[in-house]
């Protein structure tokens, strides 16, 4: 089961390469910040599997929640920014 485990989270980094892209080259900022929120959650999910192949799932899921919780609240603040700012 290590061994799948391993599989997605290499998979999923891999996937994390391609939302960097569209971060990267995005042709405008919301499809960059939908790219970066994309890669947050991503990262996320990378970090409950390792808890599972690690042993200390607890652990990797408080870390989890917390990560996205800022991550949410990054994505927010920055979009209110650029709606005030004008730039969508």
């Amino acid at each position: 089961m290590e061994r799948f485990f391993l599989t997605v989270s290499i998979l999923l980094g891999l996937f994390v390469f391609l939302c960097l892209y569209r971060v990267v080259f995005g042709p405008g900022i919301f499809n960059r910040l939908v790219g970066a929120s994309v890669i947050g959650t991503k990262t996320l999910t990378i970090l409950v599997l390792i808890g599972f192949v690690y042993g200390r799932i607890d652990m990797f899921v408080d870390i989890s929640l917390v990560y996205a919780l800022l991550n949410f609240i990054v994505t927010i603040a920055v979009a209110k920014y650029f709606q005030r700012k004008g730039a969508m």
